[in-house]
């Protein structure tokens, strides 16, 4: 019989996490679930980790270190539920995650993009919900403008989505050719293309990793790539292009950081200043020494249970 959902989490050296977000899955009430689990070269003892919790319902594939995108379309593809919901290893539902995708589903079956709320883990002592540039109550709804309901956190998250594989299928899935940036990719793809709704009950957690470094990279360049792949349909879409712009803020902030300056100068003559509000005009037009006396702020900040965004 055909199960309602596939699970689908790309494994990769997640040892220390894999198991909590497994038994997770384990406890689901609504439970007319495969699960399908990626395994991407990991060289730990990630496997052995979840050896004694698999059982009937699950599906593991091994492959040669890839990346998580390319993991979760091999997942995809080897699926056969109804409706593919993503997991990441280091991520954790609630036991009604599914239960709540599932009535989301119910009640706008004909959307494209199935999205449950979810909240952010800064630290171990702050965690927030997401922050969402839209107005909702406790009533799933099909969101307007995906595009501008994103400019803080994005309504779609990895690990808190459902979808069809047909529609997956339809935007070409996960992009293997970036490096970063591939969910996000997606979004944009489908949210083009079909209905996004969504469910305010938070029933997912995602572990937010505060880059305290300075210098390093973080793949502008593929940044950059991403955001120029829909170049075409900002030029029509207002919202997107606020979506955008906001991202191209973001990433030419890393680039001044980085002293990638041809970068920043192509970035920054992209943007709308009328898309970005003061702080974020602020960061962009700051010097790189305030960028860092900034960084580093924001870092104690987080350290201390605070968080703030220049999004908002």
């Amino acid at each position: 019989m055909t199960p309602f959902f596939s699970v689908i989490i790309p494994l990769y050296n997640k040892e220390d996490l894999i198991e909590q977000t497994i038994k997770g899955v384990l406890k689901q009430v609504f439970t007319d679930f495969e699960v399908v689990i990626v395994n991407d070269g990991s060289t730990d003892s990630s496997l052995d980790k979840i050896k004694p919790l698999v059982d009937a319902r699950f599906k593991i594939i091994n492959q040669e270190n890839k990346g998580a995108s390319y993991a979760r379309n091999v997942g995809v593809a080897n699926a056969e539920g109804k409706y593919m919901a993503l997991l990441d290893a280091d991520d954790l539902w609630s036991e009604n995650h599914l239960l709540e995708l599932k009535k989301l589903i119910d009640k706008f079956p004909n959307a494209g993009l199935f999205c449950n709320n979810y909240e952010v883990i800064y630290t171990n002592r702050l965690k927030q919900p997401a922050k969402f540039n839209f107005e909702y109550d406790i009533n799933c709804l099909i969101v307007k403008d995906f595009f501008k309901a994103s400019v803080t956190n994005s309504v779609a998250w990895t690990s808190a989505v459902g979808f069809t594989k047909e529609k997956f299928n339809s935007v070409g899935g996960f992009n293997t050719n970036l490096k970063t940036a591939q969910d996000l990719d997606l979004w944009i793809k489908m949210a083009l293309k079909y209905e996004v709704a969504f469910n305010p009950s938070i029933t997912m957690s995602y572990k937010f990793h505060v880059d305290n470094s300075l210098s390093k990279s973080n793949y502008n360049d593929i940044r950059y790539e991403f955001i120029n792949n829909f170049s075409e349909e900002e030029k029509t879409n207002a919202s997107l292009k606020l979506y955008l712009d906001i991202n191209r803020c973001a990433v030419a902030i890393r680039c001044k950081m980085n002293d990638e300056h041809e970068l920043y100068k192509k970035l920054k003559s992209e943007i709308d200043d009328s898309n970005l509000n003061f702080k974020q005009k602020f960061l962009l037009n700051s010097p790189k020494y305030v960028l860092k006396l900034t960084k580093q702020i924001h870092s104690l900040l987080v350290k201390n249970g605070l968080y703030y965004s220049a999004n908002r």
